[in-house]
């Protein structure tokens, strides 16, 4: 699909797709995801620096004003947080920043987890490398990817709801929860929104999306459109999906972040990328519409995986 609005010339902007109330914030539901901005640990050089800052500048003229960011977004030369300072600073009025606290990096790039007591510094951290007095944003992030259990919800996410009562930080959210996890932080503070892995060939939430829904909280799902790993995109459905996309003139990347937005008002988009041609793609699909029939399609695909 082009990039540019067929009445006006101009190009597609992000809130397209309309918008959400997160917590007190209102967001375009398209936003973006500062995890590639650095580059990814396989990639051979670093990612332009000039470039990272050229396209957050280009995502915020485009009318993007959540962004996913993390502390443990980095590489040996380059931080995605440094870069959203430098890049976005003086922020605008309504631009939220999405943190992740939990997990951490040591010197060798090893994830280990943070004990309750270390989550403070990590909330500070972001603080402090964001340019900010406050957090907009905090999610726990949680499950895959660590050695070994880190203990109770509840353990944790008490301390983020101390943090929000001495006002370090406004929201609370999840990530990568269950929702048996979700229910019990729901228990110790409201939880704002929930991002885990989503996306339509990879349905193993399709519940937990419907329960967000029921009470108000923004489901936002994380590599919607590939993995974390080189070539890492869903095979299955590939004709069906091209023959949808080409109905429209749009790529199967754009088809699949516009399945994502179908799901509810309450689900937002964060696709990321360091690519400003990449950019203006993503945010194009803000604007696509597909019919009853194109989601009865697609939406089979998923269930049979």
């Amino acid at each position: 699909m082009t990039t540019t609005d067929i009445h006006t010339g101009n190009p597609t902007t992000a809130d397209a797709a309309g918008t959400w109330r997160l917590g007190d914030r209102t967001i375009n539901r398209l936003g973006f995801g500062a995890m590639r901005l650095t580059g990814m640990p396989w990639d051979e050089k670093p990612r332009d620096r000039d470039d990272a800052v050229a396209v957050l500048r280009r995502a915020v003229e485009l009318g993007v004003n959540h962004i996913d960011t993390a502390a443990f977004y980095f590489t040996a030369t380059r931080s995605a947080n440094e870069l959203i300072s430098t890049a976005l600073q003086p922020y605008s009025d309504d631009l939220v920043l999405t943190t992740k606290v939990g997990p951490a990096r040591t010197r060798d790039g090893e994830f280990e987890f943070a004990r309750p007591e270390q989550l403070r510094s990590q909330v500070e951290e972001n603080i402090r490398q964001l340019g900010r007095d406050h957090l907009d944003v905090v999610n726990l992030r949680w499950g895959a990817g660590l050695d070994k259990s880190p203990g109770p919800v509840a353990d944790h996410f008490g301390v983020l709801a101390e943090l929000r009562d001495a006002g370090l930080v406004r929201h609370l959210g999840v990530s990568n929860v269950t929702a048996e996890q979700l229910r019990e932080a729901m228990s110790i503070a409201p939880v704002v929104c929930v991002q885990n892995r989503y996306g339509l060939t990879d349905r193993a939430d399709d519940d937990l999306v419907e329960l967000c829904g029921e009470h108000g909280i923004a489901f936002v799902p994380f590599f919607a459109v590939a993995g974390a790993a080189p070539g890492e995109v869903e095979q299955q459905g590939q004709a069906e999906l091209a023959a949808v996309a080409q109905a429209h003139g749009a790529s199967p990347a754009q088809v699949r972040l516009a399945w994502s937005l179908h799901r509810g008002r309450h689900v937002l988009a964060i696709p990321g990328t360091g690519d400003p041609a990449h950019l203006e793609q993503n945010v194009a699909a803000a604007a696509l519409r597909l019919t009853a029939d194109e989601l009865a399609l697609l939406d089979g695909l998923g269930r049979a995986s």
